[in-house]
């Protein structure tokens, strides 16, 4: 099952969040040899999405890193977004690891 992370993002800003993956037991997930992918929406039937650059640092501590340029950020419109972070085995498994609600607030500086 997903973990639910909120997300905030600063419209035009660099954006990186660190998603901790963990097992059933609570403990960190052995990403060893996993890759990670990520996008976010305004709504599940939307068409449109935008992905952010989605790594695993160190595979043994669990953790997915999120990026977003503030090149691309400034090009998102504000308001609520829905994401969610999969991560894919060295078998080609895909497991939905974390979902939540992405929160970017209006940039005023441009």
């Amino acid at each position: 099952m997903a973990q639910t992370y909120n997300l905030f993002l600063d419209q035009g800003t660099t954006f990186t969040a660190n998603i901790r993956v963990l097992d059933s037991t609570g403990s960190a997930l052995d990403l060893t040899n996993y890759t990670a992918q990520s996008q976010f929406r305004r709504s599940i039937a939307s068409n449109t999405a935008t992905s952010f650059v989605a790594t695993i640092p160190t595979g043994t501590d669990g953790n997915v890193m999120l990026q977003l340029a503030a090149n691309v950020s400034s090009n998102v419109k504000y308001g609520r977004y829905l994401y969610d972070v999969e991560i894919v085995s060295p078998a080609n498994v895909v497991t939905r690891a974390a979902q939540g609600i992405l929160d970017i607030s209006a940039e005023v500086t441009r």
